[in-house]
């Protein structure tokens, strides 16, 4: 260990990246990738809890069957007034916290450390992603509070671009502004990636969030600037009434889909790809052993991101596709499962042999493989042309989504943000407390999404306002779910914020985990290290040293030892 890098007792507190500089000044304009990071986890929390707060309004609102003009008044939202919640909880979600979570926040704050380097390679493109980020967000949110976007998080056309009446244009302009941001952060990531590793660490001791960051990073910047031009072409359409997506006009509305959905299969990847380098990464550090199968992992990283690209038709089973267009796209989805699969059995595989500790980022894990499984095995029915035909468009549908973006996404950003906590903010948080939170939000989302895979089955549609008496019970066990849900998040939220306040002071490495973030104090330096970090094992087995510490062959071995038991 670099002990360079440790406070050491009874000295002065040492300078790191939060205390260099308190004013609101040199947070704005800062070039820390550290600071740049928190930003993001500020901005990121601000949309969550609008997306989560229309999400809970027509909830609430759908608890209760006939139509919002019912004389006993059981609505509690008119039609347009839920068409443009469920629109805004998609759009903030997608755009603006799910995308840019884990690249933003965990990425910007952790790659530079991972490989050993000082910032990222471009620290002023690092700031201005952000200051692009939430001038998209803000443009999102104006359109969302002063009227409402009413298309759904997909913008179809040709209603986004001819019919709907709310602020298409705004919300448009706001979702492609941030495509930006995520285009920047991609491009930092791939270049710190490439030419600022430290001595030592080659591609195949990098930890596996770094693979799957660079993976998400080259999605990002290949598929990003497709969706930008789609909803360029929305806005010229609507604006100017190009034609271009409204057959009346001699346009395509299925192009509209299919370039929507070249980007927006990817998407999903994006989203969930940097959740399963968190997941490796906290249950090598939770099972003390190192990931079963390195190279595969690593590898499967690249494949789904690879693959992804060749998946979007099966969006399309029902939109005027061909039958051997859709087998093809059927086969492809198919497929992409496998390097998914690997995934899944190399981490169980990797706890088989390993000491299980039941740590809160351990559990939020748990919560992970379990929720995510369920979402890509329901994913099966949806990749078969004959089932989807008669699922598309249903809560079945919905219910796939969750788990996948939800339950996979989500659940590994808590426990990324529980992993890395100490390290981002040098406090300690309420382990009981934060256990107790993966344990209810596990149990909340599957009481609010499992019964929509019944309701899809028996063909309840989503995006719906009104709906048939039978599936009242299913809403409200839903609805009832989406409360305990929202209690779990609000302990998240609370817990992470009393440890801000009155936790302890974090150690540098409390899980005794692996990784050269963990050879820092924390929080850390403004420069992350002392002095260049030279790695000599392969990752989640390594023991680093500074260039001039001098540790020898035989202590690595020894360390290496005493870590297999």
């Amino acid at each position: 260990m670099n002990t360079a890098d440790v406070q050491q007792p009874g000295l002065a507190p040492e300078k790191n990246y939060l205390n260099n500089g308190n004013t609101l000044r040199s947070w704005l304009f800062t070039l820390d990738h550290k600071r740049i990071g928190v930003l993001y986890i500020f901005s990121i929390l601000l949309f969550f809890f609008f997306g989560g707060l229309a999400a809970s309004l027509f909830r609430v609102d759908l608890m209760h069957s006939g139509a919002p003009t019912d004389a006993h008044g059981y609505k509690l939202l008119s039609d347009d007034t839920y068409n443009k919640l469920f629109s805004m909880h998609g759009i903030v979600m997608i755009f603006f916290f799910l995308i840019p979570s884990i690249p933003a926040v965990l990425g910007n704050f952790l790659i530079p450390i991972m490989v050993g380097a000082r910032d990222m390679a471009f620290p002023k493109i690092n700031l201005l992603s952000w200051y692009v980020f939430m001038t998209g967000g803000i443009l999102a949110l104006f359109a969302i509070i002063s009227g409402g976007v009413d298309t759904g998080w997909t913008f179809y056309a040709p209603y986004s671009t001819m019919y709907a009446n709310s602020h298409v244009v705004l919300a448009v302009a706001g979702a492609f502004i941030a495509g930006f941001s995520s285009i920047l952060t991609a491009l930092n990531i791939v270049v710190t990636v490439h030419k600022m590793r430290c001595p030592g660490l080659t591609w195949f001791r990098m930890p596996l969030f770094v693979w799957a960051l660079y993976a998400t990073s080259l999605l990002q910047i290949l598929g990003t600037p497709v969706i930008a031009t789609t909803l360029a072409l929305i806005f010229a359409e609507r604006a100017f009434g190009m034609p271009i997506f409204n057959p009346q006009l001699g346009g395509d509305p299925v192009l509209f889909q299919h370039l929507f959905w070249f980007y927006s299969h990817p998407a999903v990847y994006i989203m969930i790809l940097p959740a399963m380098g968190v997941i490796s990464e906290v249950i090598a550090c939770f099972s003390r052993r190192r990931i079963y199968g390195y190279r595969f992992v690593a590898y499967s990283s690249l494949a789904i991101g690879g693959l992804g690209f060749f998946v979007w038709g099966h969006h399309m089973f029902v939109s005027s596709q061909s039958v051997w267009a859709g087998l093809v796209f059927s086969f492809i989805t198919f497929f992409i499962a496998i390097p998914t699969a690997i995934k899944i059995l190399n981490w169980m595989m990797t706890m088989r042999k390993g000491s299980v500790s039941f740590d809160a980022p351990m559990l939020f894990a748990f919560g992970f493989l379990g929720l995510f499984t369920i979402g890509g095995v329901s994913g099966l029915f949806l990749s078969t042309l004959a089932t989807d035909v008669h699922l598309h468009d249903t809560y079945f549908v919905v219910a796939h989504f969750h788990y996948v973006m939800v339950g996979g996404g989500v659940m590994g950003f808590l426990a990324g943000m529980h992993f890395w906590w100490p390290k981002i903010t040098g406090r300690t948080y309420p382990e009981a407390l934060a256990r107790f939170a993966a344990i209810v939000i596990f149990i909340g989302f599957n009481l609010t999404f499992f019964p929509q895979f019944q309701m899809g089955v028996h063909g309840a549609n989503r995006r719906y306002h009104n709906y048939a008496p039978q599936f009242q019970p299913l809403h409200i066990m839903s609805t009832a779910g989406a409360s305990v849900l929202g209690m779990g998040y609000m302990l998240v939220f609370s817990g992470l914020v009393w440890s801000l306040f009155k936790g302890g002071r974090a150690p540098a490495n409390p899980w005794n985990a692996r990784g050269l973030e963990w050879e820092t104090s924390s929080p850390p330096p403004t420069g992350n290290f002392a002095m260049m970090p030279v790695v000599t094992n392969e990752a989640y087995a390594y023991k680093f040293a500074s260039q001039t510490s001098g540790n020898s062959a035989a202590e690595n071995r020894t360390e290496e030892q005493h870590r297999d038991g």
